[in-house]
């Protein structure tokens, strides 16, 4: 009898959790992801991007072409951006009949323009802090521990070492576009993405969804692992407000500032060393 009562019990419990979920996927609006395929769909740009930048490094060294640069820009324009933006698209065609991000890039919630500002500048100045600080010695522990077989190509100090092999010009225009995709196309792309598709989709892990998330999109840049402890540090403050105010319009204006900073000071530093 005993145990007839603790089986009713049992299944209560799990009523109740059930229950409990189907709130909360319903309160989410959307199709939930089980986590198998939300994991998958967190890390297949970055494992289609390591192929393209691995291929290019060499062939951008044989014809002259800027180390780094141009495979970074080769596998944003062949690989993030086309699955990232195709698989939101191909998404909306599937929901609305025509090409649309309507009822698939999620998190529009309004907040104060001042609460753009308020969350988003501290956010900034301390991803500048870890990146800066932080980001060197922490990165360079695990190059020289786990990493010290990755080609050249990977790396921006093999940029910097070899400039006097590049024309100014070939510099300037490559510093241009790479600025201009780095600083605003890929983190409009990967925030309608990652924070407007994939992260509203996981609403059933809960107070967990965005520690995972974070977690997963720092894993996806298969091309820079020694900056997963920094990337984490930096990027979880805007990403958890973007969770909480349910605004993916905060972390597309702070990515976009933080890469196009970043893009222009590394185009600043080429451009003063050639």
């Amino acid at each position: 009898m005993l145990g007839g009562v603790r089986h009713l019990s049992i299944e209560a419990d799990v009523e109740a959790m059930v229950r409990e979920n189907r709130v909360t996927e319903m309160r989410a609006g959307v199709q939930q992801h089980t986590l198998d395929q939300s994991v998958v769909l967190h890390l297949l740009p970055g494992v289609l991007f390591l192929p393209v930048f691995i291929i290019a490094g060499p062939l951008a060294e044989r014809v002259g072409l800027p180390l780094h640069l141009v495979p970074s820009l080769l596998g944003f324009v062949l690989a993030i951006i086309p699955f990232e933006l195709g698989y939101l698209l191909y998404q909306g065609k599937k929901l609305n009949g025509k090409l649309s991000l309507r009822g698939v890039v999620l998190y529009r919630e309004p907040i104060p323009w001042w609460q753009y500002i308020a969350l988003g500048l501290p956010m900034l100045l301390w991803a500048a802090f870890i990146f800066v600080v932080i980001a060197p010695p922490v990165d360079s522990f695990f190059i020289e521990r786990f990493f010290s077989w990755v080609p050249d190509s990977f790396f921006q100090d093999a940029l910097l070492d070899s400039l006097d092999q590049y024309s100014q010009s070939t510099l300037l225009v490559t510093g241009i576009v790479f600025v201009a995709l780095l600083g605003i196309v890929v983190p409009l792309v990967e925030e309608l993405y990652f924070r407007g598709y994939l992260l509203p989709r996981i609403a059933l892990l809960r107070g967990w969804a965005p520690v995972v998330h974070i977690a997963l999109f720092s894993l996806y840049h298969f091309w820079s692992p020694w900056q997963n402890v920094a990337r984490i540090l930096a990027m979880s403050p805007l990403y958890l407000a973007v969770w909480w105010k349910r605004n993916v319009h905060l972390g597309i204006i702070w990515h976009v500032v933080a890469n196009t900073l970043s893009a222009l000071g590394l185009l600043g530093m080429i451009l003063n060393a050639a």
